[in-house]
């Protein structure tokens, strides 16, 4: 169970496209014409050989739709890749997990999983054959050369790493409880203010629903990073708001890290 795609939902698509990209120094988004069915449009981003997908409604009978009446901008789904999705249906099954929606292709495998089973998140579990491979990013994708990055340029092209995903709940325990049984995880671990289920190389994390907003859903995603300082200082240039090294966008908070240097590169 490992990190490969994060999803924003925000009602404008390209200002809300531009601003992460400019934000994140991405480029070259890949557009799905598959997620018509759901009616939506989207701008896949590539980051490192994960993916950052934002999304908007192109109708407004969708699940996209109604998220945004709710939450407005904001995360929306987490997408995680497994080696064995028969082994993981059998659980889902096992735990009542409903599915709604799921597809079989030559190269890949996926589930999405009811959130109301899960909680605060749509989640999709996708086995990709072979494992470095991944549909949802475009037929042309390659993952980012492992380079510095030079002024101007990407910062540390191949570097970034989604590491994780916190979301808010009522009740953050029993969440992470219920997390950690459907993705066959270990028990999560209490954090002192959230709790954390361990993912391969990442995790998730619950806390309580605060600050106002009482909503159960995703609060923010956490981003490893070449040169956080360089993201943090587009941030503020951009207008966004900026607390310490984290960074308010599109109704969620991004939090940074330093991703230590990649051995090809020392």
């Amino acid at each position: 169970m490992r990190i490969r795609q994060i999803v924003f939902a925000a009602h404008d698509l390209h200002p809300s496209q531009d601003m992460l990209a400019a934000l994140l120094q991405l480029t070259h988004p890949f557009r799905d014409p598959g997620v018509a069915e759901f009616g939506i449009d989207n701008a896949v981003f590539r980051f490192g050989d994960q993916f950052i997908e934002v999304i908007s409604p192109t109708r407004p009978d969708t699940a996209c739709s109604r998220h945004l009446d709710r939450q407005g901008d904001s995360g929306y789904m987490l997408i995680l890749q497994t080696d064995n999705l028969a082994r993981e249906r059998s659980r889902f099954a096992e735990l009542g997990v409903r599915t709604v929606w799921s597809a079989e292709f030559d190269d890949i495998s996926a589930m999405h999983l009811h959130p109301k089973d899960v909680g605060a998140a749509i989640v999709s579990v996708d086995e990709p054959r072979p494992a470095a491979s991944w549909r949802w990013g475009g037929p042309q994708w390659q993952m980012q050369p492992l380079q510095q990055g030079q002024p101007g340029q990407p910062g540390g092209s191949g570097l970034q790493q989604v590491r994780g995903i916190t979301l808010r709940a009522h009740q953050p325990q029993a969440m992470a409880v219920r997390w950690a049984q459907v993705l066959g995880r270990p028990a999560p671990t209490d954090q002192g203010d959230r709790w954390r289920v361990a993912l391969a190389d990442g995790f998730a994390d619950f806390q309580p629903t605060r600050n106002g907003n009482t909503a159960e859903g995703v609060a923010g995603f956490t981003l490893a990073v070449a040169d956080p300082q360089a993201v943090l200082a587009r941030a503020l240039t951009l207008g966004l708001p900026v607390v310490d090294e984290r960074v308010s966008i599109l109704g969620t908070e991004l939090a940074l890290q330093a991703l230590e240097q990649h051995p090809a590169l020392r």
